[in-house]
């Protein structure tokens, strides 16, 4: 049976300088997936990775509709039923 290579593990620093590199470079690419192939090439992880990142980034800032991670906490004194 063959082992499947472990995932790499990316600190938050070098997410956070990954997704402001594809912000900032955005603008020099025909297209934001264009951006994110060159960049992750450069830091070393899949494209689908850093596209995941940037899209989250982009939800928490409220530049993309989506849910953010507060939105998943429970709301005090609510129960279910």
């Amino acid at each position: 049976m063959k082992s499947k290579k472990p995932t790499p593990q990316y600190s938050p620093e070098v997410r956070e300088r990954a997704v402001r590199m594809v912000l900032e470079h955005r603008g020099e690419y025909p297209s934001l997936w264009a951006a994110v192939e060159s960049i992750s090439q450069k830091i070393g992880c899949v494209p689908q990775t850093l596209h995941e990142w940037v899209k989250k980034y982009e939800i928490n800032t409220g530049l993309r509709d989506g849910v953010t991670p507060v939105s998943f906490l429970p709301v005090p004194g609510a129960t279910r039923r």
